[in-house]
């Protein structure tokens, strides 16, 4: 059976690493990890609320979930906690470039 691009070779590096092909690619990709976590922080907190609201609807919970996720983008670029450059770094190092994220 053969492998399939994606999966481990015998190595166990993935066989398909042209997406770590260059630095832009992978502060990209670490930007986008930041947005989907501080997204899935941002839904966690929502889902902790105390009680429910006089006017709350699907509708409008959708819409919330919509500016969470636009949130979320916006902090990502704006505001980083630094997860994303972390995992930058680290793919950065395993992919054999010289580091992440650039300066301080």
């Amino acid at each position: 059976m053969s492998n399939v691009i994606g999966t481990p070779a015998a190595g166990g590096k993935p066989l398909d690493t042209s997406r770590l092909a260059s630095k832009e690619n992978l502060e990209a990709a670490g930007q986008r990890f930041e947005a989907i976590f501080t997204g899935m922080m941002l839904k966690s907190m929502r889902a902790a609320k105390l009680g429910d609201g006089l006017f709350d609807s699907k509708a409008g919970e959708q819409f919330r979930d919509m500016q969470d996720q636009q949130l979320a983008q916006s902090m990502s670029v704006h505001a980083p906690i630094g997860l994303g450059k972390a995992m930058t770094a680290f793919l950065a190092k395993n992919a054999g470039f010289d580091g992440g994220g650039g300066g301080a």
